[in-house]
């Protein structure tokens, strides 16, 4: 990412859809087009792995797998596995702007069920071959999906003892008892690694990279960690012992308890690492970048005791540093990465971070509090190699920051962007980002159509009226292509 370039980030679920969410078909190609006709380089997309409890896609089923309601429906019937009929038949939502999760949920696994049944998928030599590729996690997660739905949608803690434990009589067991509901899940993750790859080669050739994106950590309902329980502070009941979250500041009196399972890293270095190499080695296969959430939890990460009601009462604990970077570089072989390095950046991240030569990134909504020695400022960049965004996923629109703050609170914007009036904000912001010397500029859809708050991505620490906004059909026009093409070319970009 050493090449002066911009990027849009939106979300697979966000793309325009007949059936109540986001895929990888038509629409998303039509939008591989539209970012190549407004100078785009990079497609920034949220983590494509299967959703559980809350729909986050920062807390997945798996590490590895693929999101199945990200499969084109379209494509499907296409092949003759569905009828538009049976697509059709089921309620899908009335919002074109809004995902609903409970209907996708209720149609998505009937639908995809019934392609499956048409299907000889398992005759197809690219599907032996991806299966022969993804052992490592494939045949793990499928027989943990169908355990899953066998026992109710119950997280795995709370299965029946024996394959709770993983036991290998019981993995034995229920590997046959739940034979054709495994290969179901087989085929769903088969189609949607044939879907992506076929959606990222038509990019590549546009000339247009995407940008995959992984949380640090694992969801505790996971076939990860119920697979690999060693690998995690559990106890020997398998519960967690600690888990994962950030300390209070000046955004959270409590800070936040994400509940994620904590690494074992002394286990995990023991085992040379292999879980992350191949988490890696997958992620690199997946994405042309791959933006690493929380990357400081990789230098220091902040402990929290299972059973505690809030953050306050977490510790800080040594990470694994340069052991780790070493063998995510070796696993993605010279694949770019992007550090997230937002929060308490402290001197060894910042060293471990410009040792890698991995980019950071700049947020603009953080930089305007009047404070012109802020390193979030255009001005204050400290180098070419990192990221400028006007906000992330977990922020608000820059409307919506806004919109509520007075002229006095704004005047210092204002100024900095030679604005008058506050709803200039938003395409200032962008010129800025635009212009300043970051190598890659990044802005959210919902900031490009300068939507308010009510197309906010993720309200952190709030569940059900997140991960919900869809762009419209036809909203990308023609007007904010060529503003951003003119800003492309007009920057370098």
């Amino acid at each position: 990412m050493k090449q002066r370039a911009a990027g849009i980030l939106l979300p697979i679920s966000s793309l325009p859809s007949k059936y109540g969410i986001g895929t990888m078909g038509r629409e998303a190609y039509h939008f591989v087009d539209q970012l190549k006709a407004a100078g785009q380089k990079y497609w920034q997309v949220l983590p494509v792995g299967p959703t559980s409890f809350g729909d986050s896609p920062y807390q997945s089923f798996s590490a590895f797998a693929g999101n199945p309601y990200f499969i084109d429906l379209e494509i499907l019937m296409k092949k003759g596995l569905i009828s538009k009929e049976d697509v059709e038949s089921c309620d899908w939502g009335d919002d074109p702007s809004d995902v609903d999760y409970a209907k996708i949920y209720n149609s998505r696994f009937v639908i995809l069920h019934k392609a499956y049944r048409a299907s000889g998928f398992r005759k197809d030599k690219r599907y032996q071959r991806f299966v022969k590729n993804n052992r490592y996690w494939l045949e793990d997660y499928s027989l943990y999906m169908a355990l899953k739905f066998y026992f109710g949608g119950k997280e795995w803690l709370a299965w029946e003892e024996n394959i709770r434990m993983h036991k290998k009589s019981a993995v034995k067991h229920y590997s046959q008892l739940l034979k054709e509901e495994i290969n179901f899940w087989k085929f769903c993750q088969f189609e949607f690694f044939m879907q992506w790859r076929s959606l990222k080669k038509y990019a590549n050739k546009q000339g247009v990279k995407v940008i995959g994106d992984i949380p640090l950590y694992v969801a505790l309902d996971s076939a990860d960690v119920w697979t690999h329980g060693d690998l995690f502070e559990l106890d020997e009941r398998k519960k967690p012992i600690n888990v994962a979250g950030v300390p209070p500041d000046c955004f959270s009196e409590d800070g936040q308890l994400w509940g994620n399972p904590l690494y074992d890293w002394k286990a995990m270095e023991k085992n040379k690492f292999r879980w992350w190499e191949m988490r890696m080695r997958s992620n690199a296969a997946l994405y042309d970048v791959i933006r690493i959430d929380h990357f400081i939890g990789v230098v220091n990460f902040w402990s929290i005791p299972a059973g505690s009601e809030s953050a306050k009462n977490g510790k800080w604990r040594k990470g694994p540093g340069k052991k780790l970077t070493k063998v995510i570089k070796k696993a993605t072989r010279g694949s770019d990465i992007i550090a997230e390095d937002l929060g308490v950046v402290g001197d060894k991240v910042r060293a471990l971070i410009k040792e890698t030569g991995w980019p950071g990134m700049k947020i603009l909504q953080f930089a305007f509090d009047g404070d012109n020695k802020s390193e979030y400022l255009p001005h204050n960049f400290p180098s070419r190699n990192c990221i400028v965004y006007g906000g992330t996923h977990d922020n608000e629109t820059i409307v919506g920051f806004y919109k509520e703050k007075t002229k006095k609170e704004t005047k210092y914007v204002r100024n900095y962007l030679n604005i008058q009036k506050k709803d200039e904000i938003p395409k200032a912001m962008i010129r800025a980002g635009y212009a300043s010397i970051a190598n890659t500029a990044i802005f959210q859809m919902q900031d490009i159509f300068e939507l308010d708050n009510t197309a906010r991505m993720n309200l952190p620490s709030t569940v059900g009226i997140n991960w919900r906004w869809r762009m419209l059909p036809n909203q990308f026009g023609e007007e904010h292509i060529k503003m951003l093409r003119k800003f492309c070319k007009l920057y370098n970009r």
